[in-house]
Order: C-alpha cells, then structure tokens, then sequence
C-alpha cells in the first residue's frame, strides 16, 4: 500500500482526511498521469454512491480533472461495476468512482480505473502519489478553449442496464427475490433490471436519504433481509454492499449463503456447460476449507490468493481463468466485466436456478460449509509479522496444523491497516476450533508484546 492508496482505492472520513482540497489534487493528478500519453482531449467518467459527501468530492474531482484539460462525464448514482463497464463502452480514457463501498455514511473514497475497465497497478497509483507529493504545480494548466469541460451522461443508468440484462441467458418468470439495495448505489439498477427480466421482485433499503447507506442493511447487515425473506415467502433473497460489487445470498428458508458458497454453485454450472475456463475457480486464502474439498470432488482446480479482490483478478488475468472472486461476496466473471458486480453475481446466480428447476437451498449442498473461527491477537504494528520468528508460536502452530490436518487448517494473517495478527482456524468441532484459536490468539499476544 501506499502513502494515500489502500488495497481499494484512496479511503477517508470525508471533508477531514478526505478534504475537497486533497480530492481536487487527487483529481489534478490521476487525469495527467492516466492520460498524458493521449494524443486527444481526455475524458474521464465519473461515478458516485449515495453518500451525502459524494457532491462535494465530486465537484472537487471534477475541478482536478478539468483543470488539465480533460473533460469530466458525470455519470451520477451509479455502482461501481458500472464505472468499470461504462469506461470502455463509452471509449474513455479513464473512470472514477467516488464510494467508500460498505463502509459507514462518514468515509469516502476515490477509485480510479484505467481505459480497459481494470483497476490502477501498484505503480501507476505510486506515480499519482509522486505528482501529488512532488510536482503537482508543474504539471499543465491550459488555458482558453483547452481548458477541460463538464457533462452529464443522461444514459449510463440505462446503458448499464442494457449490459446487465444482455447477461442472462434465460427469462426470469416464475422467481420471487427479495432485494436489499443497501441505500446505495444499487436502488435504481437492481430492482429495474431483475424485474425487466421477469422476475418478481421485492426491493428493500432503496430510499436512500445521503445518511442511511449500509446503515443496518445491504451485505454487511443481512438481519433485515433474513426477516424479509422469512416472513414474505419469497424464493430468495439478494443484498448488495453500498457501492454495488458484492452480493450475498439468502435461502427460502432464510438461511444465509456467503460467496464461496455462491462461487461454488457458478463454477460447477459453468464447468458442465463447458464455460469455466480451465476448469479454475480463482479464490483467496480467506475461503472456507469447504469450498476446497468441494473442488477436489467436481474436478475444478481452486487457485489461492491473498485476500483482495486485486490479488484475484491478477491471478485471474495471469491464468486466463474467468471466474473469481471473495467470501465476503466480490465476484468477478471476467467474460462480463473487469471488476466485481453484485447485480451481475445475482443475475447469473438466478439464471442457475431457473435453468436448474432448483432452489438456492437445494443448489448450496454443492459445499458443506466447516466452522471456522477468527480471533484477533491485538499486537504492535512493528511487531506484526514477528510471529514467523518466534520458536514458541511457530510450534504451537505446527501441533494444530497436524491436529487439524485433512479436516481443518490454520491460517494466522497479520491486518495490512490494524494493530492486529488475525487467528483463523477450520474445523469440524467448532467448541474446539474456538478453544484452540482463543489460546494461540493469547499467545501471540503474550509472546508478542
């Protein structure tokens, strides 16, 4: 990570650490390092969420793009994945998105994609950050008629939809889905596009306010919709995350269904529709052991990342593998989009059970699902990754490798933003996954500090 990018994006309380200021720099910056090898005017598309700070940011964005001339298309409300289809259907140099995906209403962030759809590479968001830091009041001011425009694309809600609808092979008629927006970027796309595609659809959390995004609701808070879809005899539910590139599932029966489950169900249709390319599914460490057994038994080799939607995609493009994606629900189908897209993972998701004549419950016995507890040991930064060094732990944790050897593992990861090493351990017995994760938890702590 860098001095202002994240592992997505550059991430703040808006107008504190993410202030109109540091945004219009921000701005400035990304446009000439994303288009200064352009032999054209620039344009740049620009995206935003629910968020009340969005205006704000988006106006300093703007400034910062036209300010080096090249012209801004304000894209409005709209999710993520949109930016990063739209990019390339609308022939534009770059893209942005101004979201803190489901973080609470304060953050902010700034994503940049590139001309091709992708997010930008460790050293492109490395050169923005030089510009800021060193040479921002260098870098080109035109004046007159080369100065930089703004408009608004009227159509891109509707152009966005048109992509997503032209993704589902078979009608929807005859599926009755609960949908939580999340009040964010997914309140228009959602509904319209799964109901013009036959479904019956039941929308909640799609009145967004500028305050209520992901506020007890969407992928981060599924009460709401496990209750909805209980008490309203719907087929499934969906929740999508403030800014639309994950989606979460739950059951007829109310029972919730994460990513690697929703992984595992599109993998295996796809391998026995000869689509899934390389028989590969890409996910990271972070996945349920179950999803990996799962694999070994439907022939479909599972390839490891670090967690990160980058690291996936990378591994992705690396392999020319065209199904990836996170337990927390960020999927990837590289053949559609360059970018999770929850309203696309929902979209191929129901095309399975209509295809099928199966319900979500029934499709989710592809995996069994072992417990698996996460314990966090809270140590100092600097002393984070001192763990591999110490002979006491490292011992503690080769016994519970071997005694969870064949049914568990154990994966101890030290957070890339928090004072914290993350104990994970799977396993069949959660009382003793639970007892054994909380002692080695405790020891690194002890040992550690």
């Amino acid at each position: 990570m860098g001095k202002y990018f994240g592992t997505d994006g550059v991430r703040g309380v808006a107008n504190t650490e993410l202030t109109p200021e540091f945004v219009y720099k921000l701005g400035r910056a990304g446009a000439y390092v994303l288009t200064k090898e352009t032999s054209h005017a620039p344009k740049i598309i620009v995206g935003m969420d629910t968020r009340m700070s969005g205006d704000m940011l988006e106006s300093a964005l703007i400034a910062g793009i036209c300010s080096v001339g090249a012209h801004a298309v304000s894209l409005g409300i709209i999710p993520t994945p949109a930016v990063a289809h739209l990019v390339r259907q609308y022939n534009a140099d770059a893209g942005v998105m101004i979201s803190a995906s489901h973080n609470p209403v304060k953050d902010n962030g700034i994503k940049f994609f590139n001309n091709k759809g992708f997010k930008l590479a460790d050293e492109i968001e490395n050169e923005i950050e030089n510009v800021i830091d060193n040479c921002i009041e260098s870098i080109p001011r035109p004046i007159g008629i080369e100065v930089g425009t703004k408009k608004a694309a009227l159509d891109a809600l509707d152009d966005y939809i048109l992509f997503l609808s032209n993704t589902c092979p078979v009608r929807l008629n005859g599926i009755r889905v609960a949908v939580d927006c999340a009040n964010g970027a997914t309140y228009k796309a959602a509904p319209i596009v799964l109901h013009e595609l036959g479904a019956e659809v039941l929308a909640i959390h799609r009145e967004p306010d500028g305050t209520n995004i992901n506020k007890n609701c969407g992928s981060t808070h599924m009460e709401d919709l496990i209750k909805f879809v209980k008490e309203n005899n719907v087929d499934l539910g969906i929740a999508f995350d403030g800014d639309g590139d994950r989606c979460l599932a739950v059951d007829g029966n109310g029972e919730f269904v994460d990513g690697d489950k929703i992984m595992a169900i599109c993998a295996d249709e796809l391998k026995k529709e000869g689509k899934l390319k390389n028989d590969s599914l890409v996910a990271t460490v972070m996945s349920n052991l179950g999803l990996f057994i799962m694999g070994k038994e439907k022939g479909i080799n599972i390839e490891r990342t670090k967690v990160g939607d980058r690291y996936v995609l990378e591994r992705m493009l690396e392999r020319k593998d065209c199904l990836g994606g996170e337990q927390s629900g960020h999927i990837i189908f590289l053949d559609y989009n360059t970018t999770g897209d929850g309203i696309l993972t929902a979209i191929q998701l129901l095309a399975i059970i209509k295809k099928t004549g199966k319900s979500l419950s029934e499709l989710t016995k592809i995996m069994e699902t072992l417990p698996q507890v996460l314990i966090n040991a809270e140590v100092d930064n600097s002393k984070k990754n001192d763990y591999l060094e110490d002979n006491i732990i490292k011992e503690e944790i080769d016994k519970l490798e071997k005694m969870f050897e064949g049914e568990g593992r154990v994966l101890i990861r030290p957070s890339g933003t928090e004072p914290i090493v993350r104990v994970m351990i799977e396993g069949r017995d959660k009382d003793v996954i639970e007892r054994e994760a909380k002692k080695l938890a405790l020891l690194i702590e002890e040992r550690l500090n």
